[in-house]
């Protein structure tokens, strides 16, 4: 199986969970629209105040989805 990445974009306040929780629903629209195979899209709690959204793609498409969606980073992804 091909290395896959983990796409992330980082939310601070207050309101970082609420709004994690809405641009991840965002990214599963683009992966539908966009036919990505088997993204993974969530998002998590790192502490109180911040929450991430993520995409788990396979290698392969980071360039492209970096380009196009502007992560704020990324990072290898094992299951």
């Amino acid at each position: 199986m091909e290395a896959r990445v983990k796409l992330i974009w980082d939310f601070r306040g207050a309101n970082a969970m609420p709004i994690a929780k809405h641009h991840a629903i965002h990214l599963t629209e683009y992966a539908e629209a966009q036919k990505l195979q088997n993204p993974l899209v969530g998002d998590e709690a790192v502490t109180p105040m911040h929450h991430i959204a993520y995409m788990i793609v396979e290698h392969a498409m980071m360039d492209k989805l970096r380009e196009a969606l502007k992560p704020h980073r990324g990072q290898l992804y094992e299951d």
